[in-house]
């Protein structure tokens, strides 16, 4: 056997791993169109996808293999790098927003806009797992920016205004992590690298509706065996995307059930409908041969596609928010006969606006020998035109910390797009300063600032790189997520400083010197004079002369005076404080009966019937009031 050569840079493979079948498609760019060299098809020989996802990896694999040998054997290349597409039945799409707040008024460059849109995607991200209950990985598909603002105004671009504030709003799109995870352990299983990935609605879009025509709203319907995915575009750009869970196979199924046929029979069926014979000739799972007129099968099929283009405009209403300008009916269900003309019904179209994908195919795809115009073909068409034609940049293979990394592609990617793509989030990019710590002091608010990030670590082929640059193919990433700063911590003696002598309260309770602060803890303190100290006594003269005075008889000391308070309705006295000092309301919180240590209410402190703060001071024969709330 002749050795074969190896894949061409230019040389494009695609992969359509479908719920039914897998379809490859080899092509090479020539000026702006994909040259399509050969098509290869091949259907599971038992379910190995659930609903356009990978249930049996192996045999997914297996299959993936077979088409992958058989298109190597006559084009006498060795394939070695596919482009696939994840199906859009898991997308779970999410609204996210971020606030960059600037230290001075200043022009806003495209790193600022990197982090700030960064910032916008994994809180998202943050508030899709919120969501979900239990956090999954979620690998980023996609996302649009719907809207950005500087100091509150609304702006259509930021770069190189100047402002205080920015602010970004974006819809982003994601993949749970299994599902991109079990198609590249397929394409390993076949001995394939995944050169790049993209959705299928995206691929299909690619070759049912090229770029120029996506100015109108437009609407293409891939409906494959087990899911419906749907894609929108206006103002040429792709702005929604959904599905539908009703699809081909639920009018296969219809059929088994009212002839008593198999899977594989029923499709055969199917098929049938619309061709030029009045009798479809089959055999039943009893063994007995069938004649069945075309007319009862289209009669059995009629519910089945009323539930299906029902689901389908009410997905592209739901998206949309009305009908589009026209729908493009793409993937093998799109041929069912008379389909298209219930979705106009449906949307409340012009039957004239439903079309069967495949007209735009050539404005995008040839070929010298085969026939393109299949509407089944818009998904492996798609996959390869968008990495033929620059939409996937060929062989885009990037490298992540010694790991070839997940792409999502559908037009150039930064630096940013590849980590978020890949399960990073804005805190690993750019880092979080530890949490601030907010106490009120005396009625006064205070901030501790938290410590700064250890900077996270960017490089592209060995040299720094910022968020904002292009990544190409073949490129290296070294990533070291950013190390979060320590939170601020404060005890109150720390807070009170040095030398600090009185009494304290931390939300309403006495509290040692050596506490912790919290967040939102409020301090009150009753400052008091330390006691002078204590004068040494002086020594005894020494005389050898003189004899001692004679001792004089100590006089008793004056008895302090007495202050005479009132205390929730019961007398209180007081010695007057050594050093002169009045009485606080602080002070007479030991004498109240409350546990201020096991507080569950607030505690109300008036006196004479007015309310009073902490550090009031007493006079004779006040009469004070200390309860709970």
């Amino acid at each position: 056997m002749a050795e074969m050569k190896a894949q061409d840079k230019d040389l494009i493979f695609a992969l359509d791993i479908g719920t039914r079948s897998v379809v490859g498609v080899v092509g090479r760019p020539v000026g702006d169109r994909l040259k399509v060299l050969d098509v290869e098809m091949a259907e599971h020989g038992k379910r190995a996808m659930m609903d356009g996802q990978i249930d049996d990896i192996r045999q997914v694999g297996a299959l993936a293999k077979t088409v992958t040998q058989r298109l190597e054997g006559r084009l006498g290349a060795r394939l070695e790098r596919v482009c696939v597409a994840a199906a859009g039945r898991a997308l779970r799409t999410q609204k996210g927003s971020f606030t960059l707040e600037l230290p001075e008024e200043q022009s806003i460059d495209a790193e600022q806009i990197s982090r700030l849109e960064a910032g916008a995607v994994s809180a998202a991200e943050e508030a899709l797992q919120s969501d979900g209950g239990d956090r999954r990985q979620m690998f980023l598909v996609g996302y649009t920016v719907a809207q950005y603002r500087l100091d509150n105004y609304p702006m259509a671009n930021l770069q190189y205004h100047t402002g205080r504030k920015a602010e970004a709003d974006v819809v982003a799109t994601f993949l749970p992590g299994e599902v991109v995870e079990s198609l590249y352990a397929a394409m390993r299983t076949a001995g394939l690298q995944v050169a790049s990935m993209t959705l299928e609605p995206i691929a299909a879009m690619n070759a049912a509706i090229p770029a120029e025509l996506r100015l109108l709203n437009l609407a293409m319907v891939d409906i494959g065996a087990g899911t419906t995915d749907i894609a929108l575009c206006r103002d040429g750009s792709v702005v929604g995307y959904t599905m539908a869970t009703v699809a081909g196979d639920e009018v296969t199924e219809a059929i088994m059930r009212s002839f008593l046929v198999d899977f594989k029979t029923a499709e055969e069926i199917k098929r049938s409908v619309g061709e030029s014979e009045d009798l479809i000739r089959c055999r039943n799972i009893l063994g007995q041969e069938e004649r069945i007129a075309v007319s009862e099968v289209v009669q059995v099929i009629q519910d089945p596609m009323d539930k299906l283009a029902d689901a389908i405009a009410k997905q592209i209403l739901g998206v949309n928010g009305n009908a589009p300008s026209a729908v493009f009916l793409a993937g093998g269900g799109s041929k069912l006969s008379g389909l298209r003309e219930k979705v106009a019904i449906q949307l409340e179209m012009d039957e004239k606006r439903v079309a069967i994908a495949g007209n735009n195919f050539a404005l995008s795809v040839f070929s010298d020998s085969l026939e393109l115009e299949k509407p089944e073909y818009a998904t492996p068409l798609g996959i390869a035109i968008s990495a033929g034609l620059g939409l996937l940049n060929d062989s885009y293979v990037v490298k992540l910390n010694g790991q070839s990394a997940k792409l999502f592609r559908n037009g150039v990617l930064t630096l940013r797009d590849i980590l978020l793509m890949n399960g990073y989030s804005y805190a690993d990019m750019v880092g979080k300063t530890g949490k601030s710590l907010t106490v009120t002091l005396d009625g006064k608010r205070l901030v501790y600032r938290g410590e700064p990030a250890v900077p996270a670590v960017l490089r592209v082929n060995g040299e720094e790189a910022a968020l904002s640059i292009v990544v190409h193919a073949g490129d290296e990433i070294h990533f070291v997520p950013a190390a979060r700063g320590e939170d601020a911590h404060r005890t109150l003696s720390e807070l009170l400083g040095e030398g600090f002598y009185g009494k304290v309260m931390v939300n309403n309770a006495i509290a040692p010197l050596d506490r912790p602060l919290t967040q939102g803890d409020v301090v009150l303190t009753l400052r008091q004079a330390p006691p002078p100290p204590r004068p040494e006594p002086p020594a005894a003269p020494v005389s050898a002369v003189y004899p001692p005075p004679a001792a004089v008889p100590a006089q008793p000391a004056p008895r302090p005076r007495e202050v005479h308070l009132i205390l929730n309705g019961e007398p209180l006295v007081l010695p007057k404080k050594d050093d002169g000092s009045p009485y606080y309301l602080m002070d007479l919180l030991e004498y109240s009966g409350i546990d201020f240590e096991h507080l569950d209410r607030t505690v109300r402190l008036e006196v004479n019937g007015v309310e009073r703060g902490f550090q009031h001071t007493l006079k004779e024969q006040d009469s004070v009031t200390i309860s709970l709330i």
